[in-house]
């Protein structure tokens, strides 16, 4: 077997797949396809959440969940196995080829600070020394923005924070295959770019880069070739210039329309009409004089606000700013240092609800997701009835329900979350990222459907995204209802 280096100057394919396809029992959840990327060649995965992108990184990992299995050829570095061989790729983990999962929080021991589980990435698959690991672990953290978080445990760290800290430690290992899980969510342009950036860099030092994303301009800037999958199935594959400037597939041509900046008019913005009852301008929820640091870094202070019932609130701002905690000091999950918050009187504590900016850690990870929604209809006495038609308006297949969390992809999780919000029937909902996980097209209904049922059940909104197009549109495009960190 010739050596990893002379096998990289060899111009052969780093990572090829061949007839490769996943199976649930006698169901096909992703159609045989084929591929190659050569050392510093970008390969990008597009489509729709569900379509099997994140199981196709799991399959060429050996990692898929129980239940499903991998069929066809797999070849790292020319080190060839049976797809369904996952013992047999165990030993290329870090070293060949590195993971970087959807939900950062996956990559991360939750025990471990930060600055220790890096250094031990570099000491143990880097090989280097241990003094020499901790001045790596540094210089990562630094040039990722995200020194100061080395002494933190991750249940510390934002979800564009924590989503740094993994890149740097699937970078940490040097292997020259690269395979990145929707690597930008939930970060703002800046560091999206120095992401992206990153990437460019590993390109040109040799790597292959196969990347997973619902953001266009990421598949834009990296080039090289793109796949659009629908379904399970691949439906337009070429030079990531051409599938993106001429898309010949319907569905790709729906996917580029559905960029954020070309939504002029396609989301309700409008006041509310009032809801049954005549609570509209209710004074829902709000806050006076709150302050809230962390260490040494000043969050916010002297915050005063109110939202009423039926507004629309986007919140910006970049990662790590404040902007999820001061939702969390809203709805009582955070105390804050300083100052008071205001809930309407005689409203029940769960109907004030949070879609979480990272899904996975919102849901018990060994109880099947049917499960857990029939404990929340029980535990609350709501109606029943009302699942079936919710999960057909937000495009969730019913087989999901059968599925433990960690089975279904972070965009079929986001949904569910956002499900088991609207259940509860909120007067106050405040959605973190709501869909960051999420494609183009089934972002915009997502966006589209949180803002209908507020509007039809007069609940108040706050909606934190990194996208200025989206915070325009939930604001109606005024200012007084942007907050900006």
């Amino acid at each position: 077997m010739m050596a990893l280096p002379e096998y990289r100057r060899s111009g052969a394919p780093l990572l090829e797949a061949d007839r490769l396809a996943i199976h649930a029992g006698n169901a096909l959840l992703l159609q045989p396809v084929s591929f190659s990327v050569r050392a510093g060649e970008a390969l990008t995965l597009l489509g729709e959440s569900g379509a099997g992108k994140s199981l196709l990184a799991q399959a060429v990992m050996g990692t898929l969940p129980d239940g499903l299995r991998a069929s066809g050829r797999l070849a790292c570095a020319g080190r060839a196995s049976d797809a369904g061989d996952a013992a047999a790729r165990r030993p290329l983990w870090g070293r060949c080829v590195a993971l970087l999962p959807q939900e950062p929080w996956f990559a991360l021991d939750p025990l471990m600070r930060v600055g220790s589980q890096l250094a031990e990435s570099w000491r143990l698959v880097g090989g280097k020394p241990r003094d020499e690991s901790w001045r790596a672990a540094l210089a990562a953290l630094r040039q990722m923005g995200v020194e100061h978080a080395a002494p933190a445990l991750p249940g510390t760290l934002s979800g564009g924070m924590a989503q740094r800290v993994a890149f740097a430690m699937v970078r940490a290992g040097g292997a020259p295959v690269l395979i990145v899980d929707e690597p930008t969510k939930g970060l703002d342009h800046r560091w999206r770019d120095a992401v992206v950036e990153h990437l460019r860099e590993a390109l040109a030092h040799g790597c292959a880069v196969v990347t997973i994303t619902h953001d266009i301009a990421v598949a834009r800037a990296l080039g090289g070739q793109a796949m659009v999958l629908q379904e399970g199935k691949v439906v337009e594959q070429g030079s990531t210039a051409t599938v993106l400037s001429a898309p010949s597939h319907p569905y790709t041509r729906e996917l580029v329309a559905a960029d954020p900046a070309a939504w002029a008019g396609t989301v309700a913005a409008s006041p509310p009409a009032a809801p049954e009852g005549g609570t509209a301008g209710r004074a829902i929820i709000g806050a006076s004089g709150l302050a809230k640091r962390f260490g040494e870094q000043i969050l916010f202070t002297g915050l005063t606000m109110q939202i009423r019932s039926g507004e629309h609130v986007a919140v910006t701002g970049p990662s790590g700013s404040g902007k999820s905690t001061l939702g969390n000091i809203l709805l009582g999950l955070v105390r804050a240092d300083e100052g008071h918050v205001h809930r309407a009187d005689a409203v029940p504590r769960h109907r004030f609800q949070k879609l979480y900016q990272d899904p996975g850690a919102a849901f018990a990870p060994r109880r099947r997701i049917g499960d857990g929604l029939q404990d929340l209809i029980r535990l609350h006495r709501l109606d029943g009835a009302r699942l079936g038609p919710m999960m057909e308006q937000l495009g969730l297949a019913p087989a999901l329900l059968r599925r433990l969390p960690g089975a279904v992809s972070g965009g079929e999780l986001q949904r569910f979350a956002l499900l088991r919000a609207l259940l509860l029937q909120p007067v106050f909902l405040f959605a973190d990222e709501p869909t960051s996980r999420l494609d183009p097209v089934t972002q915009k209904r997502t966006i589209e459907l949180i803002v209908q049922a507020c509007d039809e059940t007069g609940a108040a909104l706050m909606l934190v995204t990194h996208d200025p197009d989206i915070a325009s549109h939930i604001a109606g495009h005024d200012p007084r209802r942007m907050l900006a960190f």
